[in-house]
């Protein structure tokens, strides 16, 4: 997130105090690292698309880069020396290392400097605070995957939600978070939220989560793979009620004629949440008829999530 965000406005508290809200900010990551289970790293994160061992891989690499960006190097002269995975057979001892490495970086850190970013030169300050948020929602982000302590520092909290009032709009239009989330006017859940999360994410979102990442794709066994034996579809016609499609065999075969006889099918998510054991999506379809014209519908899903698996899928259109 740090090299490639936006540039924000004039930092507002000084180089001293943004170099202790970095250490506290690190440290608190590394001790929700060192709490990883062994068996974790494959599992799903809230980052869509990212197991724990990517999440972690992703952290590592921004502490790496840390200490040439704040000594003055330029991206070119970093070069790929902290591209592919930085972990190696010991994550949490690489996470570790780059994590003290990066807080001595920050401790140093002179608020008249400058870094040189993917977007141009910015304050050594405005950086510092970049990576302050980015440890701070990525290691609720790590405790909520791995079962660990999702206590967000109310310290933290405060200061990157100061921070953060001027630039959710540039990180939001850079596409470096999602679509804000419900706020409810606790601190700690609505930071989450305007990070694009949701502070009751669980196993379910993430079955969801991939059940929309296959509908994207296209990938019929992806999609059936994440629906139970007995699952349900209700189309959206023909009007008024649809057909209602029982059974894993009928709802795949569902899936394969529309995504084997329908002109350059595909997917978009509007929008999404879980709620318990229900998930609504908001989605678009686009295909190219016959006669190359394009076409695109809108519509809803409202789906019932069951023990990691989609058992129900209703679809409602516009129009």
């Amino acid at each position: 997130m740090a090299r490639t965000t936006s540039p924000g406005g004039p930092a507002t508290q000084g180089a001293l105090d943004t170099a202790s809200l970095h250490r506290r900010s690190v440290e608190g990551w590394l001790a929700t690292l060192a709490a990883v289970p062994d068996d974790a790293w494959d599992d799903p994160t809230p980052c869509r698309g990212w197991s724990v061992r990517d999440l972690v891989n992703h952290v590592v690499g921004e502490d790496l880069w840390t200490v040439p960006l704040l000594s003055g190097s330029t991206i070119e002269e970093v070069g790929d020396r902290f591209d592919g995975d930085v972990l190696g057979a010991h994550p949490k001892t690489a996470g570790r290392a780059a994590g003290h490495e990066a807080i001595d970086a920050s401790g140093a850190l002179k608020s008249a400097g400058t870094v040189h970013l993917s977007y141009g030169e910015e304050s050594a300050d405005e950086y510092v605070r970049q990576l302050i948020a980015d440890h701070l929602v990525h290691g609720w982000d790590l405790a909520a995957a791995t079962g660990g302590d999702r206590t967000l520092d109310p310290v933290l909290v405060e200061a990157v939600s100061a921070w953060f009032d001027g630039r959710e709009s540039l990180y939001r239009d850079g596409g470096a978070i999602g679509p804000r989330g419900f706020m409810t006017g606790d601190p700690r859940a609505d930071l989450l939220a305007r990070f694009g999360r949701d502070a009751a994410w669980s196993g379910a979102h993430a079955a969801f989560s991939d059940f929309i990442a296959a509908f994207g794709r296209g990938d019929v066994d992806a999609i059936m793979a994440l629906m139970t034996d007995d699952c349900v579809f209700e189309a959206t016609g023909p009007a008024p009620d649809g057909v209602r499609h029982v059974g894993a065999s009928a709802v795949r075969k569902v899936w394969e004629s529309l995504f084997t006889e329908t002109g350059s099918p595909a997917f978009t998510e509007e929008e999404s949440f879980v709620a318990g054991d229900r998930g609504v999506l908001r989605w678009r379809f686009d295909w190219v008829a016959p006669d190359g014209s394009p076409g695109h519908v809108r519509g809803v899903d409202v789906v019932r999530l069951q023990e990691g698996k989609v058992s129900e899928k209703l679809s409602y259109v516009k129009g």
